[in-house]
């Protein structure tokens, strides 16, 4: 099974990553380091880390097809979690191998913004969070431009009919709950 955890940065995608592989022992990999690799391996791709998520995600998605193909083959369970997934990659993907991908959305379309930066404070990615290094403002329109990508994903999770999980209120609530959909309970 290949689980694919997307959506909007700092909505919990990694938490839930994190949590499920603890649960599972299912191997990740975050699509950011895959975009770094293209970025600083690959650069003639034009993958980098300025594109916008659906940006970046157009140009992956080849790759990561082609990768969800071969682990789906191999009967390989993996989880990839990032921004680079949208909609309707997950839609293509799993008309082509029904019964073969769990996936799932995360966003938050109604965060009280300054409530969504104390968040951010309180759960950097990792020990060099890129985004906690920046000024406050620059946090700010970050969280914002998230905010319309939520609601974006969102958008697209009804039309194709896929999971979408809000993490705006009752933040590590809804990130048990995404771990238990992932779980299938």
């Amino acid at each position: 099974m290949i689980y694919i955890i997307s959506g909007a940065s700092r909505s919990g995608k990694s938490i839930v990553a994190k949590g499920f592989f603890e649960k599972n022992f299912i191997p990740y990999i975050p699509l950011d380091c895959l975009m770094m690799g293209f970025m600083n391996g690959v650069s003639s791709l034009g993958i980098h880390d300025k594109l916008w998520p659906d940006e970046i995600a157009e140009k992956m998605w080849p790759f990561l097809k082609a990768v969800c193909k071969n682990m789906i083959d191999n009967e390989i369970d993996y989880i990839f979690e990032g921004e680079a997934v949208l909609p309707e990659h997950i839609k293509e993907l799993s008309d082509l191998h029904p019964g073969q991908i769990k996936t799932c959305f995360l966003g938050y379309t109604e965060v009280d913004v300054k409530k969504k930066i104390s968040e951010v404070k309180r759960y950097p990615n990792h020990l060099n969070d890129w985004l906690l290094s920046q000024e406050e403002e620059e946090i700010l329109n970050h969280i914002e431009n998230m905010i319309t990508y939520s609601h974006r994903i969102k958008e697209e999770c009804i039309k194709y009919n896929l999971d979408y999980f809000d993490t705006s209120k009752d933040f590590e609530k809804q990130i048990d709950k995404v771990i238990k959909f992932l779980d299938g309970k």
